[in-house]
């Protein structure tokens, strides 16, 4: 059932790798990775249509739900967990499934993929409905636990979009937006963690970042909206304040403190010249737009 698929073929460029020289390996994978970026390219257009679809969803309430087994799994884990902190989501606005639970993030779990009723089960348990999309990830585009999770949101009218490397593939049919970057064969002959890899996390990228970006979680390429975590984001955090209201940085640390941590509150503060609730409300009220609110 493999052999038609792309991802899973012989790559000519790689078939006597074992005897090269470690450049000449590196070399050859980078050589190869260079058709990642032009198979995006492709499929740009199914891209945006997803994010504008997502960031629908998200604006009335909806969630962002990534589902995939093993090396697509983790991806969308990843991204998930990426959004808290970039953009100050809710944990539960965007969530990653993996096939086989968060242990299967670090170690294989046998079988996991291969169940289609265990995705239902999944989606299930964290309130999956029709107001939320759902982004079924598997590179072969035939993992049957994505397959049951596409099919079950289907059943409850939910948004489904898939990402995969190989067409025409069987997921093909789940998918109300299907987003299939072919990057050919692996170097190292079904090894999807390379190319394939590397492929869907630009899209993962793509996919959360546009939609962020339209539910106005960035004030032209600055992240307003991070949650200042760690000392890094505390420093970036200080730097936006300062940037977008003239203040230096010890009187933009001092904002910031007034309104709560919070960088957009801060901004708006400065601008409209009004206390911290206040600026809340304003941003409340243009869907968290800060350029609504200050130009």
């Amino acid at each position: 059932m493999l052999n038609h698929l792309t991802t899973e073929s012989v790559n000519p460029a790689s078939d006597v790798i074992d005897q090269c020289s470690a450049e000449e390996i590196v070399r050859l994978i980078h050589q190869d990775d260079l058709k990642v970026a032009q198979a995006i390219s492709l499929v740009t257009p199914a891209i945006a249509t997803a994010v504008e679809r997502i960031a629908e969803a998200l604006r009335a309430g909806g969630r962002l739900v990534y589902i995939g087994a093993g090396t697509s799994g983790r991806l969308g884990v990843l991204d998930a967990s990426e959004c808290p902190p970039t953009f100050n989501t809710d944990p539960g606005q965007v969530i990653g499934i993996i096939a086989g639970g968060n242990g299967a993030l670090t170690r294989a779990i046998e079988g996991a993929e291969d169940d289609p009723a265990a995705a239902e089960i999944d989606l299930k348990a964290i309130g999956f409905g029709a107001a939320d999309v759902l982004v079924g990830i598997a590179s072969s585009g035939r993992t049957p636990y994505v397959i049951g999770g596409l099919g079950w949101a289907r059943k409850i009218n939910a948004t489904t979009i898939g990402v995969v490397c190989n067409s025409p593939s069987e997921i093909d049919a789940w998918a109300d937006i299907l987003i299939a970057p072919i990057v050919g064969p692996e170097i190292i002959s079904g090894s999807t963690r390379m190319k394939a890899g590397t492929a869907t996390k630009m899209v993962l990228n793509m996919l959360s970042t546009g939609a962020m970006i339209r539910i106005g979680k960035t004030y032209g390429n600055l992240m307003v909206d991070l949650k200042a975590t760690n000392s890094k984001l505390v420093i970036r955090a200080r730097r936006i304040v300062a940037r977008l209201t003239g203040r230096d940085e010890a009187a933009a640390t001092e904002l910031i403190d007034q309104a709560g941590g919070e960088v957009k509150t801060a901004i708006v503060m400065h601008h409209r010249n009004v206390a911290a609730d206040q600026a809340r409300q304003l941003l409340l009220a243009s869907g968290g737009h800060l350029r609504k609110v200050i130009g």
